[in-house]
């Protein structure tokens, strides 16, 4: 195998580790309680970017964004709409290689004080990085280990946040061959006016899956709008919020994924 194999399967085990240790007990009672009797209906990863290019109002900004997004009515109802089963959510922070730290291991959302919890905590996480690179391909690989020890659920989503392409390690074709995203659908949040095509970067290169979609945020300060915009699309059933709908909410942009080749 190559030197670049070798290194991928070296992070496999270091991710492996890492999750291991940051587990939760409120993670390990997730994985438990999802075996009820309302059967989780989506396990949903959100990584958010802590590369050198964020600094520490953008930071701010994101933190409060998803915050805000967590306790938006809009957002509650669909996480908490009846019948539908409860959603699993995940938060990590990634930057350069080997480096990413988790914010809130696997926990279930059955009410509205779970998700004040969470965004709570959210707030109250100290900046795990500052100094590093993007480092995307390690970023979707700690994503594939964290959504393969995520409770049983229906369906499995990585969330990626950036505001940068990969510039570190290896990138995100390698960590699709080296890490198992079977089952798994990949969406992007891209932050900026995108002037070399940011948006397009992760059109092509990042998101994957059934009904995957590139989400747009102009800058960090509108980072709350976009990622409300997101987890709706993604907390809704797909026949209930149609392409023309969700888009008429927020005014974003979306941005379908190529066919890409199978061995991918």
């Amino acid at each position: 195998m190559s030197g670049r194999g070798e290194r991928a399967r070296r992070l496999i085990r270091w991710a492996s580790a890492a999750l291991l240790a940051a587990a939760s007990p409120a993670a390990s009672q997730a994985a438990g309680q999802a075996g009820g009797q309302e059967a989780c209906r989506l396990a949903l990863a959100l990584a958010m970017d802590v590369s050198s290019s964020v600094d520490a109002e953008e930071y701010a900004l994101q933190s409060r964004g998803l915050a805000a997004a967590l306790r938006d009515e809009a957002v509650r109802a669909a996480m908490f709409a009846p019948g539908q089963g409860p959603v699993a959510l995940a938060i990590y922070e990634w930057s350069g290689r080997d480096r990413a730290a988790m914010v809130a291991g696997w926990t279930l959302m059955r009410a509205p004080a779970d998700a004040d919890a969470l965004a709570a905590r959210v707030l109250a996480h100290p900046r795990s990085q500052t100094e590093f690179p993007t480092a995307l391909g390690h970023a979707l690989g700690v994503g594939a280990v964290l959504l393969r020890r995520a409770p049983p659920c229906a369906r499995r989503t990585l969330d990626i946040a950036s505001d940068g392409i990969n510039n570190a390690g290896f990138g995100p074709s390698s960590a699709y061959k080296a890490f198992d995203f079977g089952g798994v659908t990949v969406n992007a949040l891209v932050i900026g006016d995108d002037p070399q095509g940011l948006a397009e970067y992760y059109r092509a290169e990042v998101i994957r899956g059934p009904d995957a979609f590139v989400e747009t945020a102009r800058d960090h300060g509108d980072f709350a709008r976009a990622m409300r915009r997101k987890l709706l699309r993604e907390l809704a059933p797909p026949l209930l919020l149609g392409d023309a709908g969700a888009a008429a909410q927020s005014g974003t942009r979306i941005i379908r994924p190529r066919k890409r080749p199978a061995n991918r």
